[in-house]
């Protein structure tokens, strides 16, 4: 369960710090420093990130201090996802060529060394994000987090439609 609110808190605030970046920079920016810009995030997702921000009604300093972090963090994961990304480009050899057993285990476990690097950097930029919070965006968001919680539980719950008698 707590897993679960983690992983929803991590997704809210990489969400959250989506859209500081987001709504920080104009349209006049020719080569943005978003890191995921350009990589799946379309107006819909942009519209959602505008719409988190202004749900937690940050402030303009709050805003300017997560994009600041945001920046100075982004050449510590920019590697690690390139990184990522080469993997991803050696395995995908092994599933259009010949298979190898041992070199794709070898492979596997670099990337869960740097899938785990990535999560250890995650978290610690989200736990500072966090903290630039006031305490009722805190509880706000703490209360988005159940809500959501009992959106899924809800789903996960329900059951699967039998199948059809013939």
């Amino acid at each position: 369960m707590k897993s679960i609110r983690f992983r929803f808190l991590a997704a809210f605030l990489a969400v959250l710090l989506g859209s500081v970046v987001a709504k920080s920079q104009t349209t006049e920016d020719a080569a943005p420093s978003h890191p995921m810009h350009g990589h799946g995030m379309g107006m819909g997702m942009e519209g959602h990130l505008h719409f988190m921000a202004a749900k937690l009604n940050l402030t303009d300093d709050q805003k300017t201090q997560m994009k600041a972090l945001l920046e100075k963090e982004h050449p510590t994961m920019k590697p690690l996802h390139q990184q990522e990304h080469q993997i991803d480009m050696q395995l995908r050899e092994f599933v259009e060529g010949n298979f190898d057993q041992a070199k794709v285990a070898a492979l596997a476990a670099q990337k869960a060394q740097i899938q785990a690097a990535i999560t250890v950097q995650q978290t610690r930029i989200h736990n500072e994000l966090y903290q630039l919070l006031t305490a009722d965006q805190k509880t706000q968001l703490k209360q988005m987090e159940a809500n959501h919680e009992a959106r899924m539980q809800k789903h996960m719950n329900q059951e699967a439609p039998a199948p059809p008698e013939q």
